[in-house]
């Protein structure tokens, strides 16, 4: 699909009104209430406009930089990434577009604004020194960004990484379109270090695509066997009503073993691919989908927030030690309606509500008389933040996700000056 000659979508006047909306509908309460320190999910215009983000996670050697490679046909090329029997990926190596072939170095990612990987400098210079990026002049490239990990390695050096690996690998996590978690046949058990990993992943199964590598190494009734103890080990890792998509196949350039079931593996092959290029049909589907769905958090938790002061102030008297009876409405909200409250409200779910333990820690890093009643988040010319983040959740999101379904041209599109009399529908569905 990447010779066809058809132009690429123009998503620019999208992106426009997208960032738009953030900034002056979503960032104002997300920095009043300080949500970034509850969630620590700092969204920068680079993440905005970024490429969706493909990521490669797995045990050490079982194919994961060769994948890539194929992909990207780098074999053979001063740029293609080392492979070997060994552990040998020792790096986050980012793979993206550019005019010629150009390596990056992680410490010039992170001073790059423009880039969205400028919140990895909060993970210190060790893993800066571990962070590379690649540019490549590729047509795939364009679309997407690839990410290869350090593989998993089941014993105590990986504690001995000198930054914090699992923190990092969950930055990847929350910005990846699509996670591909990758297997070898003899490499099914899950020790400590996977078993951490999926927990990471939880929540997020729908992006998961677990893939059984160098499958034509197997007989087809050990590949059978193989099939089924990989499942048997992730069982009690993805605990979902529905398993996630398992492509078997060998992703390297080289022809199949003979007698293996080659049929199979080319339409595994081909179907991962469709996945792959579907994710990139979406991603101005996914992208506003997941600014709603932060503007959703944080309206959530400034509503939090001002419950927790409003009933402060109410409990609050002239002799009344405020330090007592703050700790005591954090140490107990459920005595004071705090969350039933917020609850009562329309479009709260309970599902996404926050832990009550994190405001624990919240409150203890941010004193409750540093923060204003929404009431009072309001002036004459701006509106007030509260109404401002519903509309954007409510309307102008939806509308915008309704436009490039339409069809019509964003920029242009407002019913209450034309009286279309049209609700763009909200064609975003999750396969």
């Amino acid at each position: 699909m990447l010779k066809e000659d058809k132009p690429s979508d123009d998503f620019s006047g999208v992106m426009q009104r997208l960032r738009k909306i953030y900034h002056s509908s979503i960032k104002p309460l997300e920095q009043s209430y300080k949500y970034n320190e509850l969630r620590q999910h700092e969204i920068t215009d680079g993440e905005i406009t970024s490429k969706p983000m493909v990521l490669f996670l797995g045990p050490w050697s079982v194919g994961k930089s060769t994948m890539i490679n194929y992909l990207l046909g780098l074999e053979n090329t001063r740029y293609q990434l080392y492979t070997g029997a060994e552990p040998t990926t020792s790096e986050f190596t980012v793979l993206m577009h550019g005019p010629k072939l150009k390596t990056i170095e992680g410490i010039v990612m992170a001073a790059d604004s423009a880039r969205s990987f400028s919140p990895l400098e909060k993970f210190g210079q060790n893993f800066l020194e571990k962070l590379i990026g690649i540019e490549v002049p590729h047509k795939l490239l364009e679309r997407v960004t690839f990410v290869d990990t350090p593989g998993i390695i089941e014993n105590r050096k990986q504690q001995e990484r000198g930054y914090p690996f699992n923190d990092v690998c969950q930055w990847f996590i929350d910005r990846a379109d699509l996670i591909f978690v990758v297997f070898d046949p003899t490499k099914l058990d899950v020790g400590l270090e996977l078993e951490m990993l999926f927990r990471q992943l939880k929540g997020r199964e729908s992006q998961i695509r677990i893939i059984l590598n160098k499958a034509d190494n197997l007989a087809t009734q050990m590949l059978m066997r193989v099939y089924g103890a990989l499942f048997w080990s992730l069982a009690p890792l993805i605990n979902v009503t529905e398993p996630p998509r398992v492509y078997v196949s060998s992703f390297w350039p080289y022809d199949y073993k003979p007698d293996t079931h080659w049929e199979l593996f080319l339409k595994e092959e081909i179907s991962l691919l469709e996945d792959l290029n579907q994710v990139i049909e979406n991603r101005m589907e996914n992208k506003i989908a997941f600014i709603r769905q932060h503007a959703i958090r944080v309206r959530i938790h400034a509503l939090l927030v001002d419950r927790y002061l409003q009933t402060y102030k109410d409990k609050m008297t002239f002799f009344s030690d405020g330090e007592l009876v703050f700790k005591d409405i954090v140490e107990d909200p459920d005595k004071f309606y705090i969350f039933k409250t917020i609850l009562a409200k329309t479009n709260v779910s309970k599902f996404d509500l926050p832990n009550r333990e994190a405001y624990k820690d919240f409150f203890g890093i941010n004193p409750i008389s540093s923060f204003k009643l929404l009431s009072q988040q309001c002036s004459y010319m701006g509106g007030c933040f509260l109404e401002k983040i519903e509309r954007a959740i409510t309307h102008e999101l939806p509308s915008l996700l309704g436009s490039i379904g339409l069809g019509k041209n964003p920029g242009a599109l407002n019913c209450d000056k034309t009286g279309c009399g049209e609700t763009p529908k909200n064609r975003y569905r999750k396969p």
